[in-house]
């Protein structure tokens, strides 16, 4: 039993969990790498894996999709490796996705203040700080040290009922490790540095300068579809 639980990041153990066996693979392609499903995968002789036939064929559980096992095994070796699959094709998540952010922390309050557009709401102020420190295996470069630019850095939600919504899965999109990550900064350039992870955030509370302000009447909307991309939707919410 304990065995298990220390694997249960192997990447067959992983493949598996999530697949069920195809008895006749259909006429079709593998989208991973592009040869028929009958056929063998194109991984074969690059990878091999106990138990994993390069001809085997897998179908994911939840959006039905096919592919190889072996493509799977692949592709999830050239992930983060997080216990977790994405569907290539629908983008479907299986298990619960994580990400490589950083240690720091996560404050939020209600300031008695309006946000353009909001002018009858107060609005809740988030506080992302991360200190600078020395990447680990799951960054690119690790043993080397990352910087931490701009923080604390402040950000702003209007306070009403779909915001405090989304401020739950902010809390646990950061809990996941998924808000940050260490990368190049696509406004300076800098490597080896903290940057926002695919999660829009509102940074202006004044006047929309940055274009990272208010008025916006799709913002709730929009990081709410980019929330569930990173598998954190409104069914992951328990009181």
């Amino acid at each position: 039993h304990s065995r298990k639980q220390l694997n249960r990041k192997n990447p067959e153990d992983v493949v598996r969990r999530y697949t069920e066996k195809i008895k006749t693979a259909p006429d079709e392609d593998c989208t991973i790498c592009m040869e028929r499903l009958a056929t063998a995968s194109g991984y074969e002789g690059v990878l091999s894996y106990k138990g994993i036939k390069p001809e085997l064929v897998g179908k994911l559980g939840k959006c039905g999709h096919m592919y190889h096992l072996l493509c799977l095994v692949a592709m999830y070796k050239n992930g983060n490796k997080d216990g977790s699959l994405q569907c290539p094709t629908c983008k479907a998540i299986y298990g619960e996705k994580t990400g490589t952010q950083p240690p720091g922390k996560m404050e939020y309050h209600v300031i008695p203040h309006s946000l353009p557009g909001c002018s009858d709401t107060k609005t809740i102020r988030i506080v992302y700080d991360i200190p600078a420190g020395i990447q680990t295996t799951e960054h690119p470069n690790p043993g080397k040290k990352y910087s931490a630019r701009g923080f604390p850095r402040h950000c702003y939600l209007p306070d009403n009922e779909k915001s405090r919504k989304v401020l739950k899965l902010l809390i646990m999109a950061w809990d996941r490790r998924l808000i940050f990550t260490i990368g190049t900064s696509s406004t300076t350039g800098e490597t080896d540095t903290v940057v926002w992870n695919e999660i829009h955030h509102k940074t202006e509370f004044g006047s929309n300068l940055t274009g990272h302000g208010y008025p916006d009447p799709n913002y709730l909307d929009n990081v709410m579809r980019e929330l569930a991309a990173q598998g954190i939707g409104e069914d992951n919410l328990k009181d």
